[in-house]
């Protein structure tokens, strides 16, 4: 049996890219949505004082049948000991004998993969007109939604905010160089989202910080942070009154925010406008017309990790990148 690759952060940095990673997930949005492809998708949540647990996993047929199992821990609090709050990896296996294939930390892909969703996302639903842009949460991942949304918007300005204001001024001295935008630092989250044309909540939070009347009608609005059933970002009552799109809806009703909307009473499964994958295959629309607010409900997709590690480890297996490990040695 082959050895399985071992790959660690600074060698999936290496091989994978912003642009590379938006393709790739765009991909496996599409095939979730077309059906009929095996693609299944799973996820297990598990919660300790401080922090928690998931595990997502998926397979996906792409040049060959991939499996996928990431097990994340998230400590919110861990920036402020000097630890990252995301950390991880990612066993990837190939689906049709089982063999691993590749381990693989999962920070990186995390971090890129959730950006390309909203890339993704953004480029189906949000006007093609839209120039500006809310930032709310500017850690790690508000980087990276910023820059991915640079990829499919030609954006000219940003208001961003961080319940750290220091990390939002960081962010706007630096990225306002890099992508060439016009960014500015906001007072609290709904002056940063009135007037803007999108507006990417991307936060920690357990209780709302966007509610009705918060976003212009004709927004695009992509609520990333709920990852687990106790986090929240958006007011139920300005789910209720958007078209909404979720990356999986079992999963999104179960841990992302239209699982609070639904526990409120203030919408039904049934409300959900589409899933992203079944617009991205062109099975469903759900176009901007200017007026209705639209809303990707982010929850994160194990079929994102799962296309991610696999160009990864095609790439290193190109190169020659990685470190051998023989598991069953």
């Amino acid at each position: 049996m082959k050895p399985a690759l071992l790959l660690t952060r600074s060698d999936v940095a290496a091989l994978l890219d912003l642009d590379s990673c938006i393709s790739a997930v765009e991909a496996a949005f599409r095939l979730h949505g077309q059906g009929g492809d095996g693609s299944t998708t799973g996820v297990l949540g598990i919660h300790v004082p401080g922090g928690g647990f998931h595990i997502k996993a998926g397979t996906l047929r792409l040049s060959r049948p991939y499996f996928a199992a990431k097990t994340n821990a998230n400590f919110p609090d861990n920036p402020a000991q000097g630890l990252p709050t995301i950390q991880g990896v990612i066993v990837l296996a190939d689906a049709d004998v089982g063999t691993p294939l590749a381990i693989l930390d999962s920070m990186e892909i995390t971090t890129l993969r959730t950006g390309a969703a909203t890339a993704v996302a953004a480029k189906y639903l949000a006007r093609p007109d839209a120039r500006t842009v809310a930032l709310i949460g500017c850690g790690n991942q508000g980087w990276v939604q910023l820059r991915s949304l640079c990829r499919v918007r030609a954006l000219t300005s940003a208001r961003v905010y961080d319940r750290d204001r220091r990390r939002a001024e960081e962010l706007a001295r630096a990225l306002r160089l890099e992508l060439g935008l016009t960014i500015e630092v906001a007072a609290d989250p709904a002056a940063a989202a009135r007037g803007s044309d999108i507006v990417v909540t991307c936060t920690s939070s357990h209780q709302p910080i966007l509610d009705l009347g918060d976003v212009t009608p004709g927004a695009f609005v992509a609520a990333v942070g709920a990852d687990n059933p106790e986090k929240q970002e958006i007011a139920p009552a300005l789910l209720a009154a958007s078209r909404v799109v979720v990356d999986v809806l079992d999963q999104a009703a179960t841990l992302g925010d239209l699982h609070h909307a639904i526990a409120a009473g203030a919408m039904r499964r049934e409300d959900v406008a589409a899933e992203l994958g079944q617009i991205v295959a062109g099975r469903a629309t759900v176009p901007p017309n200017g007026r209705d607010v639209i809303v990707f409900d982010s929850t994160g997709m194990a079929l994102q990790d799962v296309a991610a590690a696999a160009a990864v480890y095609e790439r290193a297996q190109a190169s020659g990148r990685g470190t051998p490990v023989h598991l069953a040695g």
